[in-house]
């Protein structure tokens, strides 16, 4: 029979349960109610906001932020220059680079590029998303897919290169013709420059 997770709270973090496997290194601040599990590595110049779930083997930093409520699946890597707002999902093993044109035998960490995904993004399993492009709010990225260009709002992409094939709700669920959340009820429409934003009822 297994053994008790062993959790255990930092002075430095109140609130924050950390995994003994686990490492946070100083000049980092975590939000309470966040967890990190199994095998994470959290470095300086991180900002974690409140209730995050870090899952196992995930590396955080330097110079990321994580905003509330953010759900990193396992086996993921948040590379300086990723800043995810509130309510992110990051699927298991999905891929952020930091650089465009990598060689093993060149130094190019004076090229990082920002990669920013908004609030209510999700991502799939084993995604990976281009550095130096932006996420739309609740936008969703389907399993597999490369993103190599910005993502609006709500935009359902797939494929490798991603291409939107749809628009999914706030709730998630993606939407039909009548561009109505089946979930919610929500009503959405698209503009005439091709984006989708949500009617005000």
């Amino acid at each position: 029979m297994a053994g008790p997770v062993q959790m255990r709270e930092d002075a430095r973090f109140p609130g924050v349960l950390i995994h003994e496997s686990s490492y946070v290194d100083d000049g980092v601040s975590v939000g309470a109610g966040t967890r990190i599990w199994h095998f994470g590595h959290v470095l300086s110049g991180v900002a974690i906001g409140r209730d995050c779930v870090l899952g196992q083997n995930v590396m955080v930093g330097p110079r990321v932020t994580v905003g509330d409520g953010c759900k990193i699946q396992n086996n993921v890597a948040l590379y300086d220059g990723v800043e995810l707002e509130a309510g992110v999902f990051c699927g298991p093993s999905c891929v952020f680079t930091n650089v465009n044109n990598p060689r093993a035998f060149l130094s190019r960490k004076s090229e990082f590029r920002r990669t920013l995904v908004k609030t209510g993004a999700s991502i799939g399993a084993n995604a990976t998303i281009v550095c130096g492009n932006t996420l739309g709010a609740y936008c969703f990225i389907a399993a597999g897919a490369v993103v190599t260009k910005d993502v609006p709002d709500y935009a359902l992409m797939a494929g490798v290169p991603a291409r939107r094939i749809g628009w999914m709700s706030k709730a998630g669920e993606r939407l039909g013709k009548d561009l109505t959340c089946p979930l919610t009820g929500a009503r959405y429409r698209e503009t005439p420059e091709g984006r989708l934003e949500e009617v005000d009822v």
